[in-house]
Parts: structure tokens; sequence; C-alpha cells
């Protein structure tokens, strides 16, 4: 799995981010506090990473790009952000040239890729997840939605940018979506296969869990808001906001997931020959039968690591350098700092549908006190930075309850402007 390098050492590193989102420039950010970071680059990076570190033009998905990359500038750990770059085989490639890699390879990545291989996953770890089925032919899909009279969450197997899932509640509903994956063909060789798991009700949470292929360390919890307008109405998105501690989740909670989700997905995976260095993500729902696994991602939530980020106290540099070598064992317990922090998304008008991009961004100048600012979709054109993409930036505000968070949150996106922006004005209002 590469350099087996100690996590303790004290040997300043020069580290490479792959990803371009708000996730990204938000590990970036962190990496900065950390006395083992030398020098910072994010491939490709956005408009905010070229302010703090040096961005390189290779996309997430450039195996033997990222490879040259990371042997020209003396690379000492990469850090895989987005989806895309698991599966296309980075840490694969990376590895193969002795570096340490925080992130899976392409293998257990699976469990992020395809639906139907986390089900089997979770299937044989005894892992409690919605009822299911697995279908390639719309019409048996169809029958089987009936049979649950379209109370069902029609997912693609493949990535689809977080846009792969359709909570359907309705017959009508179930048969446009199952039909748009396998009839239409809407999500391209992702919707070739879907699977269609009951719909059940209660609150969503995220369980982030550090591991290195045999412990796992919990990082804390939050609850993300995938539809796109306030009160959970419109699309499922890649995630409009996020806070942590999420209300009604407790310490007890998250080690009893730790144990029953993470826990035995990594030793399943591990027992397939598939070992798991890197981040895992459960998506868990709270029913009143007790929590039920809706997904698990290979990396950091988006926008989950925006929040969860800043209120870690121990060195990230560390912790993942840890993770990346096998030695997570050896690592002191987890720090955090007991502020909540909330963060809200700032889309572009139409997103997570059609939107137009190439707007400068007004505002960034006079973000308030108690929030921060973490970009997504914008690069820097002619000094100015413009928009790239559907989800523009993160505001994250950190306060002494969730409501002074929220607040703060709030009159940092409010200040950010451009045509057709747009955010969730209801992010984390449950605990306030």
């Amino acid at each position: 799995m590469g350099a087996e390098r100690s996590p303790m050492s004290k040997k300043r590193l020069r580290i490479l981010i792959v990803g371009s989102g708000a996730r990204e420039h938000a590990l970036a950010w962190k990496c900065l506090s950390s006395p083992l970071c030398e020098r910072l680059y994010v491939a490709p990076g956005n408009g905010g990473t070229a302010s703090i570190a040096r961005n390189a033009p290779v996309q997430a998905d450039e195996p033997a790009k990222l490879a040259r990359l990371a042997r020209r500038e003396k690379i000492g750990l990469v850090v895989l952000g987005p989806e895309a770059a698991v599966a296309a085989g980075v840490g694969d490639a990376l590895r193969d040239c002795g570096l340490p890699v925080f992130g899976p390879n392409r293998g257990p990545g699976r469990i992020e890729s395809s639906k139907a291989f986390a089900k089997e996953v979770m299937r044989a770890a005894g892992i409690a997840t919605p009822k299911y089925r697995i279908f390639a032919e719309a019409e048996a899909a169809r029958r089987w939605a009936r049979k649950l009279d379209g109370q069902v969450a029609v997912k693609a197997d493949g990535l689809a940018l977080g846009k792969g899932v359709v909570v359907c509640g309705s017959r009508e509903e179930a048969d446009r979506a199952i039909d748009a994956m396998l009839v239409s063909h809407d999500y391209g060789r992702a919707g070739t296969t879907v699977v269609i798991e009951e719909r059940l009700n209660g609150p969503e949470l995220t369980v982030l869990g550090m591991t290195d292929g045999r412990v796992v360390v919990p990082l804390a919890p939050a609850r993300d808001f995938k539809r796109a307008r306030d009160g959970d109405e419109g699309p499922n998105t890649g995630g409009m906001g996020a806070y942590p501690p999420p209300l009604g989740v407790d310490d007890r909670l998250v080690a009893e997931l730790t144990e029953t989700v993470l826990r035995p997905a990594v030793d399943e995976l591990a027992a397939r020959g598939l070992e798991y260095r890197g981040v895992l993500y459960a998506g868990v729902m709270l029913t009143e039968a007790g929590p039920r696994v809706l997904e698990f991602n290979a990396r950091f939530g988006d926008p989950e690591a925006q929040v969860v980020l800043p209120r870690l106290e121990s060195d990230l540099v560390a912790l993942m350098l840890a993770a990346a070598t096998g030695r997570l064992a050896d690592h002191p317990p987890l720090e955090w700092a007991e502020l909540p922090t909330v963060g809200v998304v700032v889309a572009s008008g139409g997103y997570p549908d059609s939107y137009q991009t190439g707007f400068p961004v007004e505002g960034l100048a006079g973000i308030p006190v108690g929030a921060m600012i973490f970009h997504a979709g914008t690069r820097v054109q002619d000094g100015r930075v413009i928009t790239s993409g559907g989800r523009v930036l993160t505001s994250v505000g950190m306060g002494a309850t969730v409501a002074d968070a929220r607040l703060n949150a709030l009159s940092g996106a409010v200040r950010v402007r451009f045509p057709g922006a747009f955010f969730r004005k209801d992010i984390a209002q449950e605990a306030v």
C-alpha cells in the first residue's frame, strides 16, 4: 500500500489534494494549519484554493497525470477529495508510485461507485439497510415498485454527481424515475442498472470514519440537507447545507454506528482483499425500527467536510498520514471544539438542473466575523472570481450555539452576490 512513514514524524510534507470543490478548499485550509505541511497543491483546485495553495491544471480523474505531478513535485501525502478520483483509480496509480494516499483504491471504492456492490457488502456484513432489489430491466423494476405502492427510492447504480437518486411518493413517480434511468437513459451508463429500495421515514445522519483498513476512528457526525429548496422541497442535489452535531444525536449513537456500520463494512471489504484507507461515509436514516444505512461514500461528504473540519482541533495531516500508512492505532484520541458550525451552500440559479456560469462573484471582501467562505464552483479570470459550477460556495458559520452559528452562516451567504444566486434559509433550523 505504498510507503510506510510514521504519522508521528515531524518531517514536513508536500501535500497534494485532488479535487476542485468546497470540500477540497476546506481540506486545504485545514492542512495549512498543520506544522507538518511544507507546501500545498490542489489539482485542479478553484478560485478559493488559488489564494492559499498552488493550483495544478490536472483533473481529478487523470491518474497518470496526477502521478507525474506527484513525482515532479516530490509529494509526501496525497488526499483524494471527490468520488471521481476514487473511481478513476487515482489511488491505485499513486500507490504504485510508492506514495502514501489518503483515499481508497478503485476496488474498495466501489462501495460508492456501485450501489449494487454496496448493498452486497451490507448484506454480507449484516448491516441494516432498507429492503431492496436490483434491476436492469424496466418492466420488472416497475412491478416491484408497484408492490410497494410506489413508496420507493430509485437509485442509479453508478456515480451521477449526487443526482442519481429519486425519492418517490406514488406509482406514477416511481414509473417515471425507472423509465428515466432504464428506458431514456437520462443518467447514461450510471443508470443501466438500478437499485430500488423501500422508502423509509426519519431524520438522516452522516457518520464519517477514518480508517487504515483495520482501525476505525469516528469523526463528528453531521446532517446534510439534500433537497434544493426550503422545507426539503425540490429535486435532490449534491447537498445544500449541513451542521454538526445534529439534533438528537449523541456520542452513544455514534459509537453504536461505528460498531454496527463502519467497522463491519471495513472488515467485510478487507475479507474480500479490498483494504480501505481513507474516510468512509455512511448515510443513515434513523427510523422507528432503528438505524438503516441508505448509502456509503468513499470520501468526505460535501458539504459535511466544510462544517466538520473547522471543529477538528487535532492535526488533520497527522491523522490522514496515519490512515494512509496503516498506523492509525498509534494516533492519539481526537480533540474537537465544542462550538457548533452550520454550512449554507450558495448555488447557481437553476441548480441542480440547467444553469449558467461565468458571472462575477461580488461581496467576498465583506464577509462578516464569524463566517468563512469555502469555494466550490469558482475560478479566477482576469483577477476576478467568477462562477463555474452549480454549487458555487459554502458559507460556514461558527458560534456559541447552533442559532448563533446559523445566523453567521446566513450572514455570510447573503453577502455573496451573483445573478441567480440562491440558498436555503432553513439549514439547521430544526436545532434552533
